[in-house]
């Protein structure tokens, strides 16, 4: 059983990752109190709300689940850079496997479909782990950038997405699929092992043993998440997006510092 003195100090901090400003503005008191950092997990999320968009205007899902993490893990990077080992763990989902970059409408302003949204999100979050990682290898920073699914875990997403849609055909599907649901805690174990085990390595992802539920394991990578030229698309595109907002330049030039 742990003790206070083996939990050391633990705080907390809210950030809203709804507004890239909060974001920052949680960015720079982090800065301020911390020489380093060890391990950064992005595991915020929202899933398959009405058509919303954030406060600088991007569609929520984007901005949220990809956009504040990309700007979270580059500004925060010369911090994880002074820590040798330290890692980044961006939780995506099985939707993965279903994204597409809609590459002539990504804030879902033309014609919006939430699952799609939610999907290409996903997939964000591994191409944007999977060139994370091969920038910090070209770069020789000694940081490893990972991906990690959860497969059908039974937490507040689906509760708040039934809400927030009111829709009673997904409430039905959701109680019609509760038996192959695992518990939130089994799917937390994928990040866990992704940020902690010595053997797990960057560019890899985990997830569940049979993909949707079960104890984690290496996992494959969506395969439009393997293609570069989409990877360096979504970043530069992303780039652009953060940089009005966020002052990202500092990690982004780690990044390219040895090419």
């Amino acid at each position: 059983m742990l003790n206070q003195t083996d939990c050391g100090n633990i705080e907390a901090l809210e950030i809203d990752l709804a507004d890239l400003d909060k974001v920052n503005l949680a960015i720079d008191q982090i800065a301020n109190k911390y020489k380093k950092l060890d391990l950064l997990i992005n595991n915020a999320g929202v899933m398959a709300p009405p058509q919303t968009f954030s406060k600088q205007g991007f569609e929520l899902q984007f901005a949220v689940n990809h956009l504040s993490h990309m700007a979270l893990t580059l500004k925060l990077l010369p911090l994880l850079s002074k820590q040798f080992g330290a890692r980044v763990v961006t939780v995506s989902s099985g939707a993965q496997y279903m994204g597409k970059m809609n590459w002539d409408d990504l804030q879902g302003k033309k014609n919006y479909d939430r699952w799609a949204s939610y999907s290409q999100s996903k997939l964000a979050n591994v191409m944007f782990a999977v060139e994370l990682n091969r920038r910090l290898q070209r770069s020789n920073i000694s940081v490893a950038s990972l991906a990690a699914h959860p497969g059908l875990a039974r937490t507040n997403l689906q509760s708040t997405s039934v809400k927030a849609n009111g829709s009673w055909q997904e409430a039905l599907a959701y109680k019609l699929m509760n038996p192959i649901f695992q518990s939130s805690q089994m799917g937390s174990l994928p990040q866990l092992l992704a940020a902690t085990d010595p053997n797990a390595k960057g560019g890899q992802q985990y997830g569940p043993r049979f993909n949707f539920r079960g104890y984690p394991k290496l996992c494959r990578i969506a395969p439009s998440a393997l293609n570069q030229k989409e990877r360096e698309r979504l970043w530069e595109a992303s780039i652009k997006f953060i940089n009005i907002f966020v002052d990202i330049n500092q990690g982004n030039t780690l990044l390219m510092s040895n090419e």
